[in-house]
């Protein structure tokens, strides 16, 4: 056998002769053909044989191999092992092309020129280069080669299958998928629990929730890992309360497997969607208890479940009680700030940051210009969306062209808003419009609401919501010919619109309210207690804001069906079943009525009772009779 010389031992750079340092040397045409000397069908477990280095001088040439850092390096490494035929050596061959293939270098080019030169690959090959390309940007090269080397009648292990499934995760292909998952079964892989982890996840991706459960319960080992696959496939699927049990259940039947790290910055998520408080203190407890307290990733998510679910005075705690801050904990705090209005602090943690050093990002200005928008600080927001790109290098995308036209829009700047989108250089999306038409209801502006609504159905972009915000407009303007035509419009369309649906945690439980959905086992009582709270209110001086009713319906009628949306049948719950004084908390999943922010305004008065409402874009804190948006929403 063929060893290396003591030179190139001492001194890669001095060690190789001149004439194969040439980038030339690399090209196709100069590489050898690297029989491996196998038959296409060689098995996983003749590699493993052959996986081995031979004597002292292979492992100093793999040490060598696994330590550049340096692309030229490589460069010289490849000619010495084509000029003295090492690279006919498999072991060599693979630990030289998992260097290039792989992190850090990831050269998909240079590793494909490399790959095509062996005339039989084996199946530890094909793995490296099915792997590179499930983390590359073609990762449906990934495929055609795990179909190759089938082809080829090289059989693949439960790794290949992995590494080809998370290219079909990464490209969506559910069809892709299920014929891996077909190919698990006839080759009789089915009992690999990591492989069948990464199954569940590319059902998850592809919104296959049953299929992912079904893989879930066909584990046979289950680990941590499979258990949090499944809280996030929950989440991803928009089960959060399935998700949330699943932290009860891991901890009582997950095979012994606790937990950990990852579990709970799932949940912190879940948490945060769901605006479950009590859960997210209690996912706070078991993460000081458990030791985690210090990872700065879970203290940032704690920062944003704590924004979240309205406790802003917990989330400012965590973040001074942290050691070490990087951009997206002031991101995260910044953001928090701007949901509950607080748009001066904001600006202030962002002078702050940049005070300390630390240097925004694009998630840093969009809670900055958030925070603009929620206050109506039209000129601050100007001048940082004008210092995005000169000061801070950051071109502006679309999400800080959404704040900006939230900012104009909510302040009555409809055509500047209107003109800012047509001008912005990038192509307008549907939220963008949006935000618009959203404006444009505030503002009773139905001519540009209607021409919104164009831009919309150009993009075949247009939903149920966006038609109830035109009707909305319409209705606030009294034109009721052009209510009942969109009506029918939409009853000739098919066009289901999406309920309020408010939700309110007790007791780690969490509790949703939908108009004219009686399920709730209280649901007597909750009725009872909200025509009582009517009453005492009605007393206090509350009347209906009638324009918040979209039918053409009399007073009476009108005021009826505003007196049982799903917000004021969660506040009422919240009344009947916490003691007096306690912070009543709901999460709703449109914008509150203006009928429902007064409703809650007079509550928070004449009950004595903290109120905090999540609605789809803010917090709304009600204490005293006022709050904390000061009637700008």
């Amino acid at each position: 056998m063929t060893t290396i010389s003591p030179i190139f031992r001492s001194s890669l750079s001095n060690s190789i002769p001149r004439r194969y340092l040439s980038s030339h040397t690399l090209s196709t045409a100069s590489l050898p053909c690297l029989d491996s000397t196998e038959s296409p069908s060689t098995t996983f477990s003749d590699d493993r044989r052959r996986l081995q280095p031979r004597d002292e001088s292979e492992n100093q040439l793999i040490s060598l191999i696994k330590s550049r850092f340096k692309k030229t390096q490589l460069l010289q490494i490849h000619a010495h092992i084509i000029r003295t035929s090492l690279i006919r050596e498999h072991f060599i061959c693979l630990q030289f092309l998992s260097r290039v293939a792989l992190s850090p270098f990831h050269d998909m080019g240079y590793s494909s020129r490399i790959f095509s030169q062996i005339m039989n690959p084996s199946g530890s090959q094909f793995n490296v280069m099915i792997r590179a390309y499930s983390m590359s940007g073609s990762p449906e090269d990934g495929f055609y080669l795990y179909r190759e080397m089938r082809r080829r009648g090289v059989p693949p292990n439960p790794l290949s299958s992995s590494f080809v499934i998370k290219s079909c995760t990464k490209i969506s292909s559910l069809m892709g998928g299920l014929q891996i998952h077909g190919s698990i079964l006839r080759d009789g892989h089915q009992s690999d629990s990591v492989l069948l982890t990464t199954l569940m996840d590319l059902y998850s991706s592809c919104e296959k929730f049953e299929e992912a459960c079904k893989v879930f319960d066909d584990i046979p080992q289950r680990d941590t890992v499979s258990w949090n696959v499944l809280i996030s496939c929950c989440i991803r699927n928009r089960r959060t309360r399935d998700a949330l049990g699943l932290f009860n259940t891991m901890q009582k039947t997950a095979d012994g497997f606790e937990p950990d790290d990852v579990t709970c910055l799932l949940l912190l998520q879940a948490c945060a969607n769901l605006g479950a408080l009590e859960f997210g203190e209690r996912i706070h407890s078991y993460i000081e208890e458990h030791g985690y307290g210090g990872a700065l990733n879970l203290c940032n998510s704690l920062i944003a479940m704590y924004s979240r679910c309205g406790r802003l005075e917990k989330a400012c705690s965590v973040f001074k009680g942290m050691d070490e801050r990087n951009v997206v904990s002031w991101s995260a705090m910044i953001s928090g700030f701007a949901m509950h209005g607080y748009g001066r602090e904001a600006i202030e943690a962002f002078e702050q940051m940049q005070q300390l050093g630390v240097s925004p990002d694009d998630q840093t200005l969009t809670g900055v210009l958030s925070a603009c928008s929620h206050c109506g600080l039209v000129d601050e927001g100007w001048m940082f969306f004008d210092q995005m790109y000169k000061v801070f290098g950051i071109k502006p995308n679309i999400h800080h062209y959404g704040c900006m036209v939230d900012l104009l829009g909510r302040a009555g700047f409809l055509d500047q808003a209107y003109q800012l989108i047509t001008l912005m250089g990038i192509r307008p999306d549907s939220t963008i419009w949006r935000t618009l038409l959203g404006a444009c209801r505030i503002h009773r502006h139905a001519t540009l609401g209607e021409r919104v609504i164009g831009h919309l159905i150009e993009l075949k972009a247009q939903e149920a919501g966006d038609y109830v915000l035109l009707l909305n407009i319409y209705s606030s303007v009294g034109n009721w010919d052009k209510v009942a035509e969109l009506r029918k419009f939409m009853k000739e369309k098919g066009i289901q619109t999406s309920p309020g649906c408010s939700t309110i945690e007790l007791k780690g439980k969490v509790h949703e309210f939908v108009v004219d959905n009686f399920s709730h086992p209280r649901t007597d009582e909750i009725y009872e207690m909200l025509d009582e709270i009517g009453k005492q209110l009605k007393i206090a001086g509350y009347v209906a804001e009638l324009s918040s009713e979209l039918h053409n319906l009399d007073a009476e009628e009108k005021g009826y069906r505003l007196s049982y949306h799903s917000e004021k049948l969660a506040i009422a719950f919240g009344v009947l079943a916490t003691p007096p004084g306690t912070t009543i908390r709901v999460s709703k999943n449109l914008r509150i009525c203006v009928d429902c922010h007064n409703f809650a305004k007079i509550l928070s008065d004449v009950y004595n009772r903290d109120v905090v409402i999540r609605d789809r874009t803010r917090f709304h804190h009600f204490r005293e009779g006022r709050c904390s948006c000061n009637g700008y929403w």
